[in-house]
This record gives C-alpha cells, structure tokens and sequence, in this order.
C-alpha cells in the first residue's frame, strides 16, 4: 500500500460547481476611429458614470496589446462589471445610474461594442 494508512484523507480540489457565483457585464469596445477622443471620454465621463450603478462590486479595464506577431488587437477596450448576482445586476442596470450609462454609449462608441452578461466563477 506504499505506506498509506487507512487514516489518510486524499483531498481534492473545489468542485467549480460550488464556487461561489456573481453576475458580470462585460463589455467589448471595437477599434475606434480617433483612439484619444474615445479614451478621453471613457476615462473622464464614462467611467465615473459606471462606478455609479448601485450594487457594483467591481469594475475592470483592459486594452488590449498587440497580438504576438504584432497586429493590432482587435478591440480597443474590455469592461468587466461585476455584481453579486442577477438580481444585483438587473437593479443597478434598471437604476438611473445605470441607465445614464448606457444612454452613454452612443457619445464614444460609434465603432461598435459588443456587450455580454451572465454568471461568473472565478476558477483561480
């Protein structure tokens, strides 16, 4: 038996199944046509209207880099909101807070954006 006991307990990782689970938004902003005037408005209006939305636990930003032969990245930026739940989200995106937000988008973000939600466990 290799010198195992029967006392000896195996343990295995978390079941990601048990993680616990918030509700995220996540929003991916196409290549804009003049890059500082998008990045002027993000960073000084559209930001400071996000860290408004009642319930919002979180909120990251990424621009992304080149790709690793060098081309351009394909968006210019990622948004991550993150909510206790569904329930959470729905309210803070149904607030005026939420909603001035998204009444928003239009202002900067001609180029197009795609925006995606649903449940989110962190893995690690």
């Amino acid at each position: 038996m290799g010198g195992e006991s029967a006392d000896t307990v195996v343990r295995r990782p978390p079941d990601l199944l048990e993680a616990p689970v918030s509700y995220q938004l996540t929003v991916i902003y196409n290549q804009p046509e003049d890059t500082a005037a998008f990045d002027k408005h993000y960073d000084e209006v559209h930001a400071p209207l996000a860290t408004k939305i009642p319930g919002l636990q979180s909120f990251t930003i990424s621009r992304p880099g080149p790709g690793p032969d060098g081309s351009p990245p394909p968006y210019h930026l990622v948004a991550v909101l993150t909510f206790e739940s569904e329930e959470a989200f729905g309210a803070g995106m149904g607030s005026a807070e939420g909603q001035a937000a998204v009444d928003d988008l239009p202002n900067f973000a001609g180029a197009g954006v795609t925006i995606l939600n649903g449940p989110s466990r962190t893995v690690a």
